[in-house]
């Protein structure tokens, strides 16, 4: 009878979380209290407790579903989940009867996971990028990336909100909002943005809603929401994680990545989720340079003898980023790295570039994925989309669809200008860029802060972004780890850690030794601003 009332009480909270988000004030923020055991809990201890018989899979998953309900959709309303998994119950509890048998299938055997939703799942949940067309757009099979998570023993217990269509829609608009699913709310401080497109992910997993999240990258949607929210994100190597059954914006620049609250923690999924898939040609690649475990690189001396890129015109948009850049500097030096200063090459050697290939390829895979959906498709072009739009009484509201307009327009994939483009973007970011500052410095890593402290979320005037460092590495298809380096005021920002293709055992290495050498993650407050 109880998993009855609680599957009733999710169907109905689910059908109106978006009206619940749009019009409910903060609420009463105590609600957080409910489950502390759960607070800030990593993927060894939750393993530890599964071991201990302190509690079950079941057990785990209805108390995270629980702090959805109570955080997200009521309390605070975060509004970072935009569907629960109404079999996420009878997943667990199938899940236990194997953990009673003695079959665990790894370190993810029973974790509760949250998928951004422009990743397919097939089951009860739809996959929609957050656009009224796709609200009951049912995907019909799994995308590579939730298979092997399943296959893995996690539970996949919702989908996240998202800036709508990846965040390539509009080219103002903010970050976090969707047709389906509203403005998903920074747990910081509830009027600050969680930055996008991965909005949700990284909200999500901040307020401990989830043991852990997994957001898709283009340029910032991993590493920019989870500096926004305070927790590690990786950006693997274009190739290193399949994007088959993902929404699509660039064949050159998506992937799929992990967002954690520790770096360990993201170790485990990075690895669960690796793997070649003859349906897409880029994890040809990694072949032989794919790992199915991280974290053999989780060393706390991992800075010591590693030698540093500072790349000096990455700050100068926040003077207290700066600062806090200056001191994380000094705390790798004092670790045992040596740091040298490299410069990146100017965003204009590569900026409208980038653009081009993404309207280019952005149309081409659109189209591809629609396609994929069969008859029943709701849309099937990105000019049906276009189309639908006008007509409907959501989508258009706050900003335009400049962006899948431009997009429309372009050629194929044979166009000479998506060629130069695309030569242009490699030539800039890899030759001249990031291959060329660590060659000619023998570098390890490099460094460069993250982004801002998180804006005010406006719904009027779009996003208030002042400065970020995820275009060198997303343009490149090069790996980057963000995590948490301090707190401006209440609000959270990042470093990032960037390296060559397939270097993400490195980067690991370093970014888990800073990490525990400074421990500046912490859970949020869901403050209200006064």
């Amino acid at each position: 009878m109880k998993k009855l009332i609680f599957r009733i009480l999710i169907w109905f909270i689910t059908l109106n979380s978006i009206f619940l988000a749009c019009q409910s004030p903060a609420g009463n923020v105590q609600k957080s209290e409910i489950h502390e055991w759960l607070l800030e809990m990593t993927i060894s201890e939750l393993q530890q407790g599964y071991r201990d018989e302190k509690y079950s899979i079941a057990d785990v998953v209805s108390a995270y579903l629980d702090r959805i309900i109570a955080i997200d959709m009521d309390g605070p309303s975060l509004n970072s989940v935009i569907k629960i998994n109404p079999d996420a119950i009878e997943i667990a509890e199938e899940l236990d009867r194997e953990m009673a048998e003695g079959k665990i299938r790894g370190p993810l055997h029973g974790v509760p996971v949250i998928l951004k939703d422009n990743i397919d799942t097939e089951d009860n949940m739809p996959t929609t990028a957050g656009a009224t067309a796709l609200r009951d757009s049912y995907a019909a099979k799994d995308s590579y990336i939730a298979a092997k998570l399943r296959e893995a023993g996690a539970v996949i217990i919702a989908k996240a909100n998202l800036s709508e269509w990846a965040n390539f829609r509009a080219y103002v608009s903010s970050s976090g909002w969707s047709g389906v699913g509203g403005q998903t709310r920074n747990p910081y401080v509830l009027d600050r943005n969680p930055c996008g497109s991965s909005s949700g992910s990284g909200v999500a997993v901040s307020a401990n809603l989830c043991m852990a999240a997994v957001g898709t990258e283009t340029d910032g949607s991993i590493v920019c929401p989870s500096n926004n929210c305070g927790v590690v994100g990786i950006k693997p190597t274009v190739g290193l994680l399949s994007r088959t059954g993902i929404i699509p914006i660039s064949y050159t620049q998506d992937t799929p990545g992990p967002m954690c609250r520790t770096v360990e923690d993201a170790a485990f999924c990075l690895g669960a989720m690796t793997g070649v898939d003859l349906h897409d040609a880029k994890t040809l690649a990694s072949e032989g340079r794919f790992l199915t475990d991280y974290t053999k690189f989780l060393k706390a001396d991992g800075m010591k003898g590693k030698r540093i890129g500072i790349v000096k015109n990455s700050g100068g948009f926040n003077n207290k980023v700066d600062s806090l850049m200056i001191r994380a500097i000094k705390r790798m030096a004092a670790l045992g790295a040596e740091l040298v200063e490299v410069e990146a090459p100017a965003r204009r050697e590569y900026e409208d570039a980038e653009l081009q290939v993404l309207l280019f390829e952005f149309k081409d895979g659109l189209n591809k994925y629609f396609a994929g959906l069969g008859e029943n498709a709701p849309v099937k072009t990105i000019k049906d989309l276009i189309e639908f739009n006008k007509k409907d009484t959501v989508e258009l509201r706050y900003f335009d669809q400049k962006i899948l307009i431009d997009a429309e327009k372009k050629g194929d994939l044979n166009s000479p200008e998506y060629l130069i483009a695309i030569e242009k973007c490699r030539k800039a970011t890899r030759d001249e860029g990031i291959d060329k500052m660590m060659n000619a410095a023998g570098l390890d890593a490099i460094i460069l802060p993250t982004g801002s402290p998180a804006w005010k979320t406006d719904l009027l005037n779009g996003d208030h972004y002042v400065g970020g460092s995820s275009s060198l590495a997303a343009i490149a298809g090069y790996p980057a780890i963000t995590i948490p380096m301090g707190f401006i005021d209440d609000l959270p920002v990042g470093i990032t850690f960037v390296g060559r293709a397939w270097s993400e055992p490195l980067l690991i290495e370093v970014a888990y030794s800073y990490e525990q050498a400074t421990q500046y993650r912490k859970a949020p407050e869901y403050l209200v601003t006064d």
